[in-house]
């Protein structure tokens, strides 16, 4: 027996965009431009995964050329190693979107070989966790003054020495302790996300400076409505306890209403790409056998033994199996793809 919730997408944003014209793994022709905008006229945007691209593209609709490092759920962006290909694309853009954190620590090292003068977003300096990050959610909640130009002028970062970056050379793991830097799956970061890729939209193509605005809006709209239908789980199942094999989805969860129930030294293993210790595998397997888990999480993109292990004895105990990836699968948008998420967390719950 299944529920479905009411989400309340109509995805705005599809009746303000057109998104034909956004191709979101070319990137520009000659692989540099010596304006805000490339040959076809249109502004120049570089993301690290398809999940900030996607989101791109609902901002820019028409009047954006995205192209996103990393597009398969084959490529872990812990582990990926920029091509010359990366750098010359690097060099075209006018707006570079990467995580930060620690996650997509090539980004760094990308904008700097190839010389790129673009202005930089991080999404992790729009989460109200990250260090040193002012939090958005009052003037977010004061809905007679969204101001998103505010927002993004408390991000506009260059990244300079001593900014609070924390990326790898070389590992990509050179995590910030104690933060979860997977902010894609926080609401509340991706609002303010998309209102700074509005502004620097606007300020990199002021002609279609209302464009940008309307589309960040309506975008903002559908946010809450995910927002919403989070809402209606923590309505039914606040306090249900989640085990999730990596912190990927941990955002997503505790916006529900859920508890995070995994021995942290287990995700951490996991997402470090070590062994688990063999006492924490028991806690953990203990655990499921307990009856108190309601649903495992697991990262199709990474694991390894213990993982498999894990899944396997929830299963075997009845406990539904849900996959979240990291980056979009093919053929889903940023909302949809958590629409999907949500629905299937909804389901599983309810099973």
């Amino acid at each position: 027996m299944t529920r479905r919730l009411f989400v309340p997408l109509a995805l705005g944003a599809a009746s303000v965009l057109a998104l034909a014209g956004c191709a979101g793994t070319t990137p520009a022709a000659d692989g540099a431009t010596d304006g805000p905008t490339d040959a076809s006229g249109k502004v120049v945007v570089v993301a690290s995964t398809n999940v900030y691209g996607s989101i791109a593209e609902s901002i820019g609709g028409d009047f954006v050329e995205v192209t996103s490092i990393i597009t398969s759920s084959a490529q872990d962006p812990h582990e990926y190693e920029a091509s010359a290909q990366d750098q010359l694309t690097l060099q075209g853009a006018q707006l570079v979107i990467e995580n930060g954190g620690g996650y997509d620590g090539f980004m760094e090292s990308l904008v700097e070989a190839s010389g790129s003068t673009a202005e930089v977003l991080t999404a992790v300096e729009y989460n109200h966790d990250y260090p040193g990050a002012e939090s958005h959610d009052d003037a977010h909640a004061d809905e007679a003054d969204p101001a998103p130009s505010e927002s993004a002028d408390d991000h506009d970062h260059e990244h300079a020495e001593g900014d609070g970056h924390d990326h790898a050379e070389g590992d990509g793991h050179n995590h910030i302790e104690g933060f979860n830097e997977h902010v894609w799956y926080d609401p509340h970061t991706v609002e303010h996300l998309a209102e700074a890729i509005a502004e620097h939209l606007g300020e990199l193509a002021p002609e279609h400076a209302a464009d940008f605005t309307a589309n960040a809006d309506a975008f903002v709209e559908d946010i809450a409505g995910l927002e919403d239908s989070l809402g209606q789980i923590e309505a039914t199942d606040a306090g249900a306890k989640i085990f999730v094999t990596e912190p990927v989805p941990v955002y997503l969860i505790e916006a529900a209403g859920l508890v995070n129930a995994t021995p942290g030294e287990f995700s951490e293993s996991v997402e470090e790409g070590q062994d688990v210790p063999p006492a924490t595998l028991l806690e953990s397997l203990q655990l499921i056998d307990s009856g108190e888990i309601a649903v495992m999480i697991v990262n199709p993109q990474t694991g390894g033994a213990e993982t498999t292990q894990v899944s396997d004895e929830a299963k075997s105990k009845n406990i539904p199996v849900l996959e979240f990836t990291e980056t979009l699968p093919e053929g889903q948008t940023y909302l949809s793809w958590m629409e999907s998420n949500i629905t299937a967390l909804s389901d599983a719950l309810a099973a």
